[in-house]
């Protein structure tokens, strides 16, 4: 099927999208596409999704466990997607989160075998998908108002921050446990005393001196 000549009515899934780390110092920018079939959208709403930034650590990481037994049920499924700080310095900031969106909703796509036309999507923010994605809407503070945006922001954040857990590990003299490479005070101070690491965004430190 032409996806430019021929498009098909039938919406089959509604898709949220969201992205987490666009402002931190260090680590990746993630995105996640959180899928869910028609029947299944008042099984999702009553979980009781809002904005990631708005919840506990602890609050996240339940809804998260819930989200991921929901896909074993095949009531939901999402892809995420996330960008390297190198990729971040190179290719800039807007182009990475272009990128994971679309890297995203490909694996969506081929989980679900499903066209385009089939999707319902709507993306928080300014983000925007790819044209072929002619069904989507930008719905701005989408993460507080729409859930499947709101499953797609806990998710993303909850991925996150495991990443940055571990990249605590790695480089532990930075405190990436405590600040998941935000601008704290303890980051600056580390930062200053031992200069940056690999996942670094060096082109942020340049903006925030």
């Amino acid at each position: 099927m032409n996806p430019i000549t021929e498009k098909p009515t039938t919406i089959k899934y509604i898709i949220g999208i969201d992205e987490v780390g666009r402002g931190p110092l260090a680590g990746p920018v993630t995105v996640c596409a959180f899928a869910v079939p028609k029947k299944y959208l008042k099984t999702i709403e009553s979980i009781g999704a809002k904005d990631s930034k708005k919840l506990s650590e602890q609050k996240r990481e339940l809804i998260a466990k819930k989200l991921k037994e929901l896909q074993k049920n095949r009531a939901c499924f999402f892809a995420i997607s996330s960008s390297s700080a190198h990729f971040i310095d190179t290719q800039g900031l807007s182009h990475a989160i272009k990128k994971i969106i679309q890297e995203s909703l490909e694996k969506l796509e081929q989980q679900l075998n499903i066209h385009p036309g089939n999707m319902d999507i709507y993306l928080d923010g300014g983000l925007r998908a790819d044209k072929r994605y002619f069904r989507q809407h930008t719905i701005i503070g989408g993460d507080g108002k729409i859930p499947v945006i709101s499953c797609a922001s806990i998710l993303a954040k909850v991925h996150r921050d495991h990443m940055m857990d571990r990249y605590d590990v790695t480089y532990p003299r930075y405190g990436f446990l405590n600040h998941k490479g935000y601008g704290t005070p303890e980051h600056y101070a580390n930062l200053a005393k031992w200069g940056p690491c690999f996942i670094h965004r060096n082109s942020f430190l340049h903006l925030k001196k």
